[in-house]
C-alpha cells in the first residue's frame, strides 16, 4: 500500500510540473514522467493492458508527437505578444472558478474502505483477448477493415501524381 501512495505522490508532483514548467519543452517531459507514473497505477490495480497501452499510444506516440510539434513552434520569448489585461482577468477567473470546484469537491469527499478485487484475472491481456475473439469478433474485424482502408486511403491522398513531361 506505501508503494500505490508513494507513486500517487509522485503523479500528483509531476502533474504540477507539468503545470507550473516555464519552459514547454520541460513540460512535456514531465508529462511523460505523470504517464509513466499512470503505468506502474495500472500495474498495481493489475490491468497489464491498460499498462501497455498507456506505455505504447501516449508515452511513445503522442509525447513523441507533442515534442515534434513544440520543436517546430520555435517559442521565442521575443517573438511573442504580449497577453491583455482582459486575457489575464479571464484566467485568474476561470482559475477562481476551478478553485472553488476543487474546494466544493474535497469537502464532499468521503474516506472509504480500498477496494478489493474479487477476481484476480480481471485485468489480464489473456482475458480480454478471450472475449475480444469471442463476443466482439464482428466489431473487432470491421474496425480493422475500416483502420486498413482508412491508412490506404491516406497513402492514395499523399502520394504526388506523375508529372507529365512534353
Amino acid at each position: 500500500m506505501s508503494t500505490f501512495y508513494f507513486i500517487a505522490f509522485l503523479s500528483i508532483f509531476f502533474s504540477l510540473l507539468v503545470i507550473f514548467a516555464k519552459n514547454p519543452v520541460h513540460s512535456v517531459l514531465y508529462l511523460i514522467l505523470t504517464f509513466f507514473t499512470f503505468t506502474i497505477h495500472y500495474i498495481l490495480l493489475n490491468a497489464q493492458f491498460l499498462a501497455v497501452v498507456n506505455f505504447i499510444v501516449y508515452m511513445g506516440a503522442i509525447m513523441v508527437l507533442f515534442l515534434f510539434v513544440m520543436m517546430l513552434l520555435n517559442l521565442n520569448k521575443e517573438t511573442e505578444p504580449g497577453k491583455h489585461y482582459l486575457a489575464k482577468l479571464a484566467g485568474v477567473i476561470a482559475g477562481g472558478c476551478l478553485l472553488v470546484t476543487l474546494v466544493g469537491s474535497l469537502k464532499a469527499y468521503k474516506l472509504s474502505a480500498p477496494v478489493i478485487l474479487h477476481d484476480p484475472n480481471l485485468g489480464l491481456v489473456k482475458n480480454l483477448g478471450k472475449v475480444l475473439f469471442s463476443e466482439f469478433l464482428l466489431p473487432f474485424e470491421i474496425s480493422s477493415v475500416l483502420l486498413l482502408s482508412a491508412m490506404v486511403g491516406a497513402v492514395l491522398l499523399a502520394k504526388k501524381e506523375p508529372r507529365a513531361t512534353a
